[in-house]
């Protein structure tokens, strides 16, 4: 094994941010470590320097070799603390053997990195796997044929189902499909500045990328050149596609000790709450940490939480917290028997009783600002430009009386008509300060339906609008390119090029909190 390069012998010494370094760290880099298929599966080794028996720690990923910030945060930080990590290149990525497809091969390329552990005279047989994104899910897929040698997991920002994850409400996760598609397809650049000059490609090309049309012709702008699962990803809104991809069950049924970490703003926070749950229900030990963090920040500001989160899971150790969540509007933590919390309970708030309409023209598409974005506006943001556009419907209530505690999944019921062949509704609560800022809480967007109320999801949180402040709905026709628009003839997304403008009617708009 050699010394750490430079780089990180530097960050050790200028960002410690954490407990202090048990062991300094050597690594092996490009192990061959064999696939299900037998191709070559390139695996970083970071170890201890230490003749001492040390836990094992296995995390998987098409990028996770890429170098900073993975080589630092998992592979350096972990090791310094007593622990074997290996970060691996999944098949076809990152200079791996084989051919990449996305959520295909991770169970049995999981077991087959498990085999070849087996025959390294470090390893002792206790095994942990951890990671963030695809390398949460990877650890899901695990769960289908799980080793005898698992002893956690720690899964963070993760996701199980990559339909929910693209589709979920009607409308195609725009963004998410193109910054994660970045990741992904261009997992083979094994540098930290081939991902940096295909981030930049993505930032000056997205808005006309996604903006012309046809979408189908104008994507390749962003993502250097047709990407044939981007493709599919797009043509595929049925959840059968998809369903041999959804570890929802394996997830929800893993039989060692769990932890759960994500952020109110993170983009699958509605999967991770429901894999807790599952495991509640399910009588296993699963401890759940959600923050005031983005998919992204999570592993930024809230590094400190996250990292003491998984290192008490990788040694065994008991947490001290079921459920530990951050309250918005109070501005702290709190820690809970369960997740939600028990006594709460259901208050509806009407917002609209005469009829009320706006424009949309998806020619001119909505914008997405704030919320569980990967673009600069990600996460909680004054919505006062948004509010500014003459598409955008504000419903606002009187100043409170009195603190209003909402804690739990915020949903919201609206009686909508639109004239085009197909419309969506986005709808947004917000706390509005009596200054007049206007910061997201929560939001979701779904297609209205052809006959009867449209249903909303606006996801979870845990906020205090406190006295003074006044609750608001924000309604839009879409939030591009988050969520692709819809252009309002029903046509498939890909290859639509005819716009129609559409007047949505809102007869009647509630709010279903859940209060303690």
């Amino acid at each position: 094994m050699e010394r750490l390069p430079l780089f990180l012998r530097l960050l050790r010494r200028r960002t410690r941010n954490g407990p202090p370094a048990r062991y300094d760290v050597h690594r092996d880099v490009g192990l061959p470590v064999p696939a299900a298929d037998r191709s070559p599966m390139l695996t970083d080794h970071y170890a201890p320097v230490t003749a001492e028996p040390c836990p094992t720690v296995l995390i998987r990923a098409p990028y996770v070799r890429s170098g900073f910030p993975w080589n630092y945060l998992y592979g350096v930080l972990f090791a310094e603390q007593g622990f074997h990590v290996l970060l691996q290149s999944t098949r076809g990525a990152g200079g791996s053997g084989g051919t990449f497809h996305a959520w295909v091969n991770e169970t049995a390329d999981g077991r087959a990195a498990v085999e070849w552990l087996r025959k390294q005279d470090w390893f002792t047989g206790e095994l942990y796997t951890l990671g963030a994104s695809y390398m949460a899910y990877t650890q899901s897929a695990l769960a289908l044929d799980p080793p005898p040698e698992w002893r956690g997991a720690v899964q963070q920002v993760g996701h199980n189902d990559p339909h929910d994850f693209f589709w979920r409400g009607g409308a195609f996760g725009l963004e998410r499909a193109l910054v994660g598609g970045l990741a992904l397809f261009q997992s083979s650049a094994l540098t930290s500045g081939d991902l940096l000059r295909a981030a930049l490609r993505l930032k000056f090309r997205l808005r006309q990328a996604t903006h012309d049309v046809p979408l189908i012709d104008a994507y390749p702008r962003v993502l250097g050149g047709r990407r044939p699962a981007f493709e599919e990803w797009l043509a595929h809104p049925e959840p059968e596609f998809w369903r041999d991809a959804d570890m929802t069950e394996a997830a929800g049924a893993m039989e060692v000790p769990v932890s759960l970490s994500t952020g109110w703003w993170d983009l699958s926070i509605d999967q991770t709450l429901e894999q807790y749950a599952r495991l509640r229900a399910a009588g296993r030990d699963v401890d759940l940490l959600i923050g005031p963090w983005t998919h992204t920040s999570s592993l930024e500001k809230g590094w400190a939480e996250i990292f003491s989160q998984a290192l008490r899971r990788l040694r065994g150790k008991q947490s001290p917290y079921a459920v530990r969540v951050h309250v918005g509007g109070a501005g702290e933590w709190r820690d809970l028997p369960s997740w939600p919390p028990p006594g709460t309970r259901a208050a509806p708030r009407s917002f609209v009783d005469t009829p009320v309409t706006f424009h949309y023209d998806p020619a001119d598409p909505t914008p997405s600002i704030g919320g569980p974005l990967q673009s600069p506006t990600q996460g909680q943001v004054d919505n006062a430009d948004l509010e500014k556009r003459p598409d955008v419907l504000v419903l606002t209530e009187e100043p409170l009386a009195e603190a209003l505690t909402v804690m739990g999944q915020v949903t919201a019921t609206v009686d909508a008509t639109t004239t085009a062949a197909s419309g969506d509704l986005f709808v947004r609560l917000c706390d509005v300060d009596p200054a007049g800022r206007s910061l997201n809480i929560c939001d979701g967007l779904t297609r209205i339906p052809a006959e009867g109320p449209t249903h909303i999801d606006l996801g979870p949180t845990a906020h205090v609008f406190r006295p003074g402040h006044r609750l608001r709905l924000l309604v839009a026709g879409g939030a591009h390119p988050r969520f692709l628009r819809n252009y309002g003839t029903g046509e498939p997304p890909g290859r639509a090029t005819e716009m129609r403008a559409t007047d949505t009617t809102i007869r009647t708009a509630a709010l279903n909190l859940t209060l303690v």
